[in-house]
């Protein structure tokens, strides 16, 4: 393709972007996954979208999220991204950080309005994915921000049948507990 000199290189074609424009945005999905804050705050105040998304619908939030960068997570939400933004599965990034067990990005999601339940669209939320994986620590923060321990997948599966399903004891029984009405932490 021939390069117009009146066109900026960064300027997409009516073609759409060209390979420099590419290779940019292949960058800045790299600075998010290795949770460069300061870098991602420089290209977000120089006018990046906090909403860039790559071609399989990730953010920049929930590649930070999913790579457990709670600061870089933080940049980007401050920078105005939106925290539920999903990707083309339908994942959020409060599922992806429940799923790598990463207490701190979580809260990070919560503190800038995440929703609490994070549902996919078969249902699954963030504390049925935490609950699988026997990640007590975040089942119960999500439970204190008011996570539902009795909402069900579109399976019928909850958290609790979800932990036990997987062999995940710890999150089973402090589900249970949750199921008898103590919504407080265990004290184990």
């Amino acid at each position: 393709m021939q390069h117009d000199p009146n066109q900026s290189p960064a300027t997409p074609s009516p073609n759409g972007p060209n390979d420099d424009m590419i290779a940019f945005a292949s960058e800045v999905f790299d600075v998010a996954r290795r949770g460069d804050a300061a870098m991602l705050d420089a290209l977000l105040t120089k006018g990046l979208p906090p909403n860039l998304r790559n071609d399989k619908g990730d953010s920049l939030v929930m590649l930070a999220s999913y790579h457990g960068h709670a600061d870089a997570v933080r940049v980007i939400l401050q920078h105005g991204a939106d925290a539920n933004l999903r990707n083309d599965n339908g994942q959020t990034p409060i599922a992806g950080a429940a799923f790598k067990g990463f207490r701190d990005v979580i809260e990070t999601l919560l503190e800038h309005g995440a929703d609490v339940e994070g549902a996919s669209p078969d249902g699954r939320t963030a504390l049925m994915i935490a609950a699988m994986f026997n990640r007590v620590e975040i089942v119960e923060l999500l439970i204190a921000r008011g996570a539902d321990p009795h909402a069900r997948d579109a399976g019928g599966f909850s958290a609790r049948d979800a932990a036990e399903k997987m062999g995940a004891p710890d999150t089973a029984a402090r589900l249970a507990q949750a199921s008898n009405g103590n919504t407080r932490p265990s004290e184990a």
